[in-house]
């Protein structure tokens, strides 16, 4: 046995070929950090750390480098022959077919094409491992990345059709899954462990650790599948891929601090998009967490739209809500009445200002008064599936005679309930539920089209549509949306996008390659000067994705108050980030003319701890409204800046983390800042029905981990659905430790706030506008715990719940 050295002098890499007899044994290849070898059959025998000389391949499990999948089966190689000359891998596999893998070597990595396949347009799709390996700790599901303290592994897809996962996922739409399943518990906080989803398999737990997966699928024939709630859905052939031949992967070992450096190198080396942010790569750019102002605005309101941008010490502007359509945007009228060039009037203001402008989409979502469908419906509207009409119609009939209902009876994605034909679309009410198959209760001429008649065999399509009232686009007019998207951006210069909704592009039938499709024709098409510049962002991740999007950023703010809607979710996210090594985000807040000072700083605190920015949703009115808007916007600025600063040690960031824990920022007058922990306790004190002269008042304990210091609280009553709205409380009494009581000279009514700084008094409306201020001593808190009687007088009966926030600011932590 001996051993052949081949050096190619342009890289750094050993190439070793064990050869027996004429029988390679075992062919390895290494890059200056991993060793990769395989056996004579093409199973892997070691996927080796090089410095530590650590084998992560699990004991006892099988994997080859490429699989091929005919008929339902997966076939597997049974020969591997290694060819120098060409730097090629033949695979003979079981069923007496080969396959052709050219393989590159570099110095970080190294890739496998696929060039050649027997029979490749019979081969369903070819699957890339799974490459099993023992690392549990860290799973980047979406990046394909898997991870422990020393050392990481990944896989990524270098052109668009090699997909990650698994191919037996016929919708190709990534599944997600619950972490607890696998057994594994990194990651998980242990309150939400059986709640954590998973979203991809790229990189997946396994109960030796994890496994990299990804595949091509060969997509020459229409099949029939499942997707997206429909058991029955016509996936199309698309051929322009080419099929399976072509796709290519790349395989990396690195010491983990180095991960990000060899993906950034792949996707230079090999053509994958690299979106810079100020001259920096997207995925390490601190700007990539820019938070940003969520406000409508057009071309009279803009001005004073940035001004409270710049107020708040932000440069994204972001209008959420600017389309009269979407399919052609069409911007609205009233605030743009040029359309596309009185946008472009905005974004050049707003850039001699410093402001960037971004605007909110749905992706491939076609408004039903887009031109798409109305008065003359687009052809290439996404379709579950078609059949043909039984009979002749006329313009007045309203029981549609068709072949086959298996399309058109699928209600659980069905809202619309419409379909075409010809240059008509009906809508109908439900289907017969024997033969002959009928539409019933049909309109006609849906959506401003025109009702016409139609002949016995005439093709009818059953659209496909999203609970948003919307219809979708088939690949080929989803192309042309996304290119349409990328013209805005071009002609206008705007510089942020959101691509909500981007599942709709599961409507092409293609899954998630569909929808990575779409993206990737925005970014091609955008022009140089915009080109990976614009922060682009979604909440519907890939792998292929993960190079174009500057990060994902979910939470919504509609659906519980603003410290706990969506809460965990946030928290969860934070986690998916940091798996799958992006900028972290906290998804979108609502600011509301009630919204606190102190829910803003709670907010702004997580933000710091997790370096995670945020869209802060409200309106120039609802700003306006806001008696305390100046502090709030000072507040973001201040944190924001200091975030920015990178000013938080690593253990500050931890307790910012916490949501139990609130903190003040303040500035310090050498120009750094001071980090206030805020120690706060809720109590209620409740209405007491009792004889003359019995005691009502409540009694609390506060315990105050900090100095001693003056009195701090926020009081109001709690608005329950009993409680009579004209009932007031009056002659408040709080006494602290036997001191003297603070005595109140206020009424206070429902929406109202009670609230003391430790300096002064002041009564606020709900929206935060001063109705009162009071100037009174004010009781110390001491140090320890303190005894406090709280009273006061209710106008009449059913009054409301008092609820009582008492505040102590601990010692500031200089930061510089």
């Amino acid at each position: 046995m001996f051993q052949t050295n081949c050096i190619k002098k342009h890289l750094a890499f050993i190439l070793i070929v064990l050869i027996a007899g004429e029988l390679q044994s075992q062919v390895s290849f290494q890059t200056k950090h991993f060793k990769l070898s395989f056996d004579q059959s093409g199973r892997l025998t070691e996927m080796i750390d090089r410095s530590a000389n650590k084998n992560y391949l699990p004991p006892g499990e099988t994997s080859f480098l490429l699989s091929v999948r005919r008929n339902g089966n997966i076939i597997n190689p049974a020969k591997l022959q290694w060819i120098n000359k060409s730097s090629e891998i033949i695979l003979s596999f079981t069923d007496k077919t080969a396959a052709t893998i050219k393989v590159d070597q570099q110095p970080d990595y190294i890739s496998f094409e696929l060039k050649q396949l027997t029979n490749a347009a019979d081969a369903e799709s070819i699957l890339w491992g799974p490459y099993p390996t023992i690392i549990g700790d860290t799973i980047g599901e979406v990046v394909g990345v898997v991870r422990n303290k020393e050392f990481a592994i990944g896989i990524q897809a270098l052109n668009i059709k090699t997909l990650g996962g698994h191919t037996l996922v016929e919708s190709d739409i990534q599944p997600s899954y619950d972490v607890f399943a696998g057994g594994n518990k990194v990651d998980v906080v242990k309150d939400d462990l059986d709640k954590q989803l998973y979203r991809g398999d790229v990189a997946k737990h396994m109960p030796y650790g994890s496994s990299l997966q990804a595949y091509c699928r060969n997509r020459n024939k229409d099949r029939v599948i499942e997707n997206w709630s429909h058991p029955r859905y016509v996936a199309p052939a698309y051929t322009k891929d080419g099929g399976v031949i072509g796709s290519k992967l790349a395989i990396f070992g690195v010491a983990t601090p180095q991960v990000l450096s060899v993906i950034s190198t792949i996707e230079l080396k090999e053509n994958l998009p690299h979106p810079m942010l100020d001259g920096v790569w997207g995925k390490q750019a601190r700007h990539a967490t820019e938070s940003y102002l969520i406000m409508d605005f057009g071309e009279n309101t803009l001005q004073e739209a940035m001004t409270f941008t710049q107020l708040a010490g932000l440069r994204y502007l972001y209008h959420g809500d600017p389309f009269d359509t979407w399919g052609h945007f069409k911007l609205k009228s009233k605030d743009f009445p040029n359309n596309w060039a009185s946008m472009k009037a905005c974004v050049e203001n707003a850039n001699a200002q410093n402001i960037r402008l971004g605007v909110h989409t749905l992706s491939n979502f076609i408004t039903t008064k887009d031109p798409y469908v109305t008065p003359v419906p687009d052809k290439r509207l996404a379709k579950v599936g078609v059949s043909q009409l039984t009979e002749n119609i006329d313009e007045a009939t309203k029981e549609i005679a068709i072949k086959d209902p298996g399309f058109f009876n699928q209600f659980e994605n069905n809202t619309l309930k419409a379909a075409v034909v010809g240059n008509e679309i009906i809508r109908y009410q439900s289907v017969s539920a024997v033969a002959p198959w009928k539409l019933l209760n049909c309109q006609r001429g849906a959506f401003g089209t025109q009702a016409m008649s139609h002949k016995i065999n005439d093709s009818i399509g059953k659209l496909m549509d999203h609970p948003y009232q919307v219809f979708l686009g088939n690949h080929e007019l989803d192309q042309e949306i996304a290119k349409t998207i990328a013209r805005l951006f071009n002609e206008t210069g705007l510089m942020q996008i959101s691509f909500d909704g981007l599942e709709g592009c599961w409507s092409e039938g293609m899954g998630d390659y569909g929808k990575q499709l779409f993206t990737k024709a925005w970014f091609d098409n955008l022009k140089p000067e915009l080109k990976g510049k614009v922060i682009n962002d979604a909440s519907n991740p890939g792998h292929y994705f993960w190079h174009v999007y500057t990060r994902m950023n979910w939470g919504e703010p509609w659906y519980a108050g603003f410290r706990e809607s969506q809460l965990q979710l946030r928290l969860k996210n934070q986690q998916f980030y940091r798996r799958n090594l992006m900028p972290s985000m906290l998804g979108w807040f609502s600011l509301k003319a009630e919204t606190s000072i102190e829910d803003i700083e709670w907010m702004l605190a997580r933000g710091v701890g997790f370096d995670a920015g945020f869209g802060l949703s409200t309106s120039i009115e609802t700003i306006k409204k806001h008696g305390r808007k100046d502090e709030i916007l000072a507040a973001i600025k201040l944190w924001e800046e200091a975030r920015q600063q990178g000013v938080f040690t690593e253990a500050q960031k931890l307790k910012l983390q916490d949501t139990k824990n609130e903190f003040h920022l303040q500035a310090n007058a050498s120009g750094g800042y001071g980090l206030v922990p805020v120690y706060n306790s809720y109590y209620l004190h409740e209405q007491k029905i009792k004889q003359p002269g019995e005691p009502t008042y409540s009694s609390f304990q506060f315990d105050n981990p900090s100095a001693a210091q003056p009195f701090t609280f926020i009081i109001a009553m709690l608005n329950d659905k009993d409680t009579d709205p004209n009932t007031s409380f009056d002659e408040l009494s709080i006494s602290i430790n036997q001191q003297d009581p603070l005595l109140l000279p206020v009424s206070l009514k429902q929406k109202q706030i009670l609230y003391c700084d430790g300096k002064t008094i002041k009564l606020y409306n709900s929206q935060w506008q001063l109705l009162q201020t009071i100037e009174k001593p004010l009781p110390m808190l001491a140090k320890g715990m303190n005894d406090i009687k709280f009273d006061g007088k209710y106008s009449g009966e059913n009054g409301g719940k008092i609820k009582i926030e008492i505040r102590a600011k601990g010692t500031p932590e200089t930061l510089k």
